[in-house]
């Protein structure tokens, strides 16, 4: 009988400290994707203007995935030395423009 309660301790135990390892590690993971983001955004606020990110806010409440894609883009421009400029709302806009189009082909067969 006590070495069945033993048993039972130790498993029970052992569940707990997995547990722990796992919520250890979640809440890690969440901790970089904090920072991730973070560095992202000081990253944009340094290439783009102030109505640029307002702009991008705004989209990003109707189409986070598309903004999500534009501010990658934008990321590897800046990494890469191709901004030699700020990106004003305007060309965001043109940007912006020749995404949507892209992402619009919808076609319309009647049978």
């Amino acid at each position: 009988m006590d070495e069945e309660l033993e048993n039972i301790r130790k498993k029970k135990l052992q569940e707990l400290q997995e547990k722990a390892v796992i919520q250890e590690q979640m809440e890690e993971q969440e901790e970089q994707q904090k920072q991730f983001e973070e560095q992202k955004k000081a990253i944009l606020r340094g290439i783009l203007t102030t109505e640029a990110r307002e702009r991008l806010g705004r989209i990003k409440v109707a189409r986070p995935e598309m903004v999500e894609s534009i501010e990658n883009q934008l990321i590897m421009l800046a990494h890469s030395g191709k901004l030699k400029n700020k990106i004003n709302d305007e060309d965001l806009r043109m940007l912006l423009s020749k995404m949507i189009s892209k992402k619009r082909d919808i076609k319309i067969k009647r049978r």
